[in-house]
């Protein structure tokens, strides 16, 4: 198994893994792993937006849904 390390985690964002993990009842750990795994297996988001705009004709017609959200700046510091 690999290990990685995450430097330079918001704060907020550590807070709502491990908010995340005490829901799911496992380590901060065995939660971002379990994101990260999911993550991964997901098809590529850019390829479903491609054959959906041939779907409906066009990207103009695709409906936007609302953010659920927050947005936040990225530290690229």
């Amino acid at each position: 198994m690999a290990s990685v390390v995450i430097r330079g985690l918001d704060e907020s964002v550590k807070k709502q893994l491990a908010a995340q993990a005490r829901e799911h009842g496992r380590s901060m750990e065995a939660e971002a792993r379990d994101i990260l795994t999911k993550a991964t297996r997901q098809p590529h988001i850019g390829l479903a937006l491609v054959a959906a705009a041939r779907e409906v004709g066009g990207v103009e017609d695709l409906p936007v849904p609302d953010r659920t959200d927050l947005a936040r700046s990225a530290d690229l510091g």
